[in-house]
């Protein structure tokens, strides 16, 4: 495994995350494809034996109780608290990003995990009806009381990523030092401004889904998985363009035929070659983190990177919000949270 800076901190890490949103209790109104406690267990043990450091989870994931398997999982096994960098997020609950939601779902997020500090703490998206200063203040609080390490931010426009870096700097607040945007060949919107912006702020990139749910993994567009089947997420993701998309996929399979490896490696082997630090995999099997790990080491050609690009069309905007958005009987919408 290889290691890298997150953004100006001092914070190592692993460059695969282990996406946790695929850990917690199954639900008809979250998710149903998600890992019990004890098939989450030996999956965090056996990406921690491979080398992986980096957990990325949310406040809302599974109620809650992705926090709370993960938590579990890193005291069943033994891990030391400093030989892991731990993540979470806020925004989809009760009062999104204003100071008293901050400071109740923190309190939360560390009792679930049975921890008294986050390694990085991510605002799960932009919040409109918030004054972003009061928020800046707020997570800048946290890492003064040493509850939080760094901060992050999640999918958003790029003006408003600009204006909250802005908004800390000129006031002396703690700047974000990660984005977790969502990127990946089938869905490269951010590329036009988001992307600079990170940039522009030294700030490292940490994508969600940076395998399109599954798409980039093999040469047809559905398979018979239980998420393939029950996770209207990607669905509402990716299923608006599926013949562009099906070109794309079609020139992963034929580079990684050519080079003898999977497509799994090809499409996190582009995220690399793009500048991400940490890609956030999702995986609910140990094969498949074996998989990702091997991308770290597999390197394309920048003819190989142009050539998977090229088909590649206009998407619809998914992942950042026009307005804030919560279901309130339900929790977070799911089609909104990753």
């Amino acid at each position: 495994m290889k290691y890298s800076k997150l953004g100006n901190t001092d914070i190592e890490v692993s460059r695969i995350c282990v996406g946790c949103m695929s850990y917690g209790k199954p639900s008809e109104d979250f998710l149903l494809w998600t890992l019990g406690q004890e098939e989450s267990t030996r999956m965090i043990g056996h990406a921690i034996d491979q080398g992986i450091n980096f957990f990325d989870t949310a406040n809302c994931y599974s109620h809650g109780t992705s926090e709370e398997y993960l938590g579990k999982a890193l005291r069943d096994l033994g891990v030391s608290r400093d030989k892991v960098v731990i993540a979470s997020k806020v925004y989809f609950n009760e009062g999104f990003l204003s100071r008293k939601a901050i400071l109740r779902e923190i309190d939360g997020t560390l009792k679930r995990l049975g921890t008294d500090y986050l390694d990085l703490y991510q605002i799960h998206r932009y919040d409109f009806e918030t004054p972003i200063e009061e928020t800046l203040e707020t997570l800048d609080s946290l890492v003064k009381a040493g509850k939080v390490r760094a901060l992050g931010a999640s999918a958003m426009y790029g003006y408003q990523f600009h204006n909250l870096q802005e908004c800390a700097m000129k006031n002396g607040w703690t700047m974000f030092s990660t984005m977790q945007n969502h990127y990946n060949l089938l869905y490269r919107e951010d590329e036009r401004e988001l992307i600079p912006v990170a940039k522009q702020y030294g700030v490292s990139l940490i994508p969600y889904s940076p395998l399109a749910g599954g798409h980039l993994t093999r040469n047809t567009w559905n398979s018979d998985s239980l998420r393939s089947r029950t996770d209207k997420t990607i669905q509402s993701k990716y299923d608006h363009a599926i013949e562009n998309d099906l070109e794309i996929i079609a020139r992963v399979d034929e580079v990684a035929r050519r080079y003898d490896v999977s497509m799994t490696q090809v499409g996190l082997a582009w995220h690399f070659g793009r500048g991400v630090t940490a890609p956030v995999v999702g995986a609910r099997s140990m094969e498949h983190f074996d998989d990702a790990i091997r991308a770290v080491d597999f390197k394309l050609s920048e003819e190989d990177m142009l050539y998977i690009e090229e088909p590649y069309r206009p998407h619809t905007i998914i992942g950042a919000l026009s307005s804030n958005e919560l279901d309130s009987e339900k929790g977070a919408n799911q089609s909104s949270v990753k």
